[in-house]
């Protein structure tokens, strides 16, 4: 069974021979868009077998195989490139599900590089389509205070996204800009001269009573999530999220015994209740309390957590491989954590189209 530090030897596209990570999860990308930009390298690779990966912490470069992937977890602003791969997933039996980061600061112009929003609509609902319910992930992150963007203005957006996608998605995660502990993300907003607002408790509470009360009024029933935070604002009905997500992947692929092997998942058949000459007999089935209801007739049972310690304190996700690299997103947001600077990002992405197979992300 494969572990999440498996090492395989590997053939490189020049013939060599080389040690490379195996991982079972793969996260396409928390440090760029991979989606809108490197669709086609991503999927060049996953063909030819492996990437290649360098650490942002030593520059060390390593390698990663694809051999025993399982599962992809996307994350994107644009994710629309998408909609001609997804088929060699399916072909390949590696399941999947979309982490859409789906904003609006159109008229504060923080995020220039992106479609505009309708089209941006238009391209969830047409991954919801091809993917199923659920599949597709409706991220408002993070939510931006300035002296433009009040606490009202973003309940008016996400108002309005919301009542579009209200038939699309199941979850709305979120998370309050931390300007402070990110160190890239205040020099980038100032440098753009951007007048950012910090969140304190107080204002964080106000969104999220508000928040809930539209999620309820307006008939969405979106499950709400905060995105490494650590608030608890529970009282409204709003958890702390996983989005690389075990439970997810158990009810998308748990047909997949490789996966659930590693995850640690027993699928289980219901046992139906059997009634005695004294008792009625309901018909109602029984599963254990913290079951993960697959079908009415299939359960599944987590044996272990999964979480991925190596993440920030507050984050809920479970271990995975993320393939991507800082300073490569052209989107060039103003406020993002990604990229040091617009300049780097757009070197960076002009070294990828000259070199658009190569084993690295930048060529």
């Amino acid at each position: 069974m494969a572990k999440a530090t498996d090492k395989i030897q590997i053939t490189l596209d020049s013939g060599a021979s080389a040690e490379a990570q195996a991982p079972v999860i793969v996260s396409a990308s928390r440090s760029t868009d991979i989606p809108a930009f490197y669709a086609d390298w991503f999927f060049e690779r996953l063909k030819r077998g492996y990437s290649a990966w360098t650490n942002p912490f030593n520059g060390v470069t390593y390698y990663v195989s694809y051999r025993r992937t399982r599962f992809i977890v996307f994350w994107s602003k644009n994710p629309r490139p998408l909609l001609r791969h997804l088929d060699y997933l399916k072909e390949k039996n590696i399941q999947c599900y979309i982490q859409y980061t789906l904003n609006d600061y159109e008229r504060e112009g923080l995020e220039k590089g992106v479609p505009p929003l309708a089209q941006r609509i238009e391209t969830f609902k047409l991954l919801v389509d091809k993917l199923g319910k659920g599949r597709v992930i409706w991220r408002f992150d993070p939510m931006i205070l300035t002296d433009k963007i009040s606490v009202r203005d973003l309940l008016d957006k996400v108002r309005n996204i919301g009542d579009q996608l209200k038939d699309y998605t199941e979850k709305l995660v979120f998370s309050f800009a931390d300007i402070a502990s990110y160190r890239k993300v205040k020099a980038n907003l100032e440098k753009n001269g951007i007048n950012y607002i910090e969140w304190d408790e107080a204002t964080m509470n106000e969104f999220a009573g508000k928040l809930s009360a539209m999620n309820s009024e307006r008939g969405w029933n979106f499950q709400l999530a905060t995105c490494g935070e650590k608030i608890d604002i529970e009282q409204y009905g709003i958890v702390h999220n996983r989005c690389v997500d075990d439970d997810l992947m158990i009810r998308f692929a748990y047909q997949d015994k490789e996966l659930m092997d590693f995850l640690k998942v027993d699928v289980k058949r219901v046992q139906p209740i059997v009634p005695s000459m004294f008792e009625e007999y309901d018909d109602q089935p029984t599963a254990p309390s913290d079951a993960i209801m697959l079908t009415p007739e299939l359960y599944a049972v987590k044996k272990k957590n999964n979480k991925d310690t190596g993440q920030r304190q507050f984050c809920g996700c479970i271990v995975s491989k993320d393939i991507g690299q800082y300073n490569t997103c052209p989107h060039l947001c103003e406020y993002c954590y990604a990229n040091t600077s617009k300049e780097a990002a757009v070197a960076n992405w002009n070294r990828h189209k000259n070199n658009p197979a190569g084993d690295k992300i930048i060529g």
